[in-house]
């Protein structure tokens, strides 16, 4: 479905004379119609003429052009699902129990961590505030499954997936 194809049928709509002869042709009221603006509705597909000769309107039109418009979802990976499931507008509902569960999040959590560089303990709480109110937990968490190293009050990422 093109852009062109749906400009054509809002614009016929949003002419008064093709508006005027579309709705007569979906009440079904008889009546001295204007040819150019039945033309113009059959050009875009909105109405059509029977083999009787009688005009007729297409509302399948509208549907038609949203059908067009409709793409596949794209797949979901596992990950994904499972992120959609814990995250609701970039902070988790929840720390997944389930270490396999909790690892995919972790990992996600884990990307607001430049590689190489040295986080103080309170930059490293902040940053994790954002994603849920138990920060600690989180923090443990990140250190405990190798994704964050920690030294002297300083943090910095050891694991997880690098973006490029």
């Amino acid at each position: 479905m093109s852009d062109e194809e749906i400009r054509r049928v809002l614009g016929l709509l949003s002419q008064d004379d093709t508006v005027r002869a579309f709705a007569a042709l979906l009440l079904g009221v008889d009546g001295e119609r204007p040819v150019k603006a039945l033309d113009r509705l059959a050009g875009g597909g909105l109405a059509e003429r029977g083999p009787d000769g009688a005009w007729r309107a297409r509302p399948e039109r509208f549907r038609e052009l949203l059908k067009g418009l409709a793409e596949p979802p794209a797949p979901v990976s596992e990950e994904e699902r499972l992120l959609r499931t814990f995250l609701v507008d970039g902070r988790l509902r929840a720390i997944p129990v389930r270490r396999e569960k909790r690892l995919v999040v972790l990992r996600y959590v884990s990307r607001a961590f430049e590689p190489g560089v040295r986080y103080p303990e309170k930059d490293v709480n902040v940053t994790l505030r954002a994603f849920h109110d138990d920060y600690a937990a989180l923090r443990r968490y990140l250190v405990d499954e190798l994704l964050l190293s920690r030294e002297d009050g300083f943090y910095w990422r050891t694991g997880g997936p690098v973006d490029v």
